[in-house]
Order: C-alpha cells, then structure tokens, then sequence
C-alpha cells in the first residue's frame, strides 16, 4: 500500500471517529476552579505524607 494512500485511509478514518465521538460526547462543563484548586492541594499534601517518615505525627490541614 502507497504511504499516501495510507495516509488520506487514516484521515477519514480518523475524521469518522471523531464525528462519532462528538455525537455521543455529553456538553463540556468546566470544571470550577475552586474544585480544581481543592483537589490539587489534597494530592499535595497526600504527596507530603507519602514521603514523610512514619514517626512524624499527621497534621491535618482544613
């Protein structure tokens, strides 16, 4: 098979998938960026605990 060939077979190949997947894709919501913020400073400090040594008391943020 040509490369072109191969190439113009994967463009509407590719074009097909994306038609189908914004046909089934709910609305785009963005997401609040106080949830963003939130989430981000809880991995954050459930990273600090995972390196913490095992003998150190966990302080609780609120």
């Amino acid at each position: 098979m040509h490369a072109d060939i191969h190439l113009q077979l994967h463009a509407l190949t590719a074009s097909e998938l994306r038609h189908e997947a914004a046909a089934v894709r709910p609305p785009a919501a963005a997401p609040v960026p106080a949830l963003r913020a939130r989430l981000g400073w809880r991995l954050v400090e459930l990273g600090l605990r995972m390196v913490a040594p095992a003998d150190s008391p966990a302080v609780l943020a609120a």
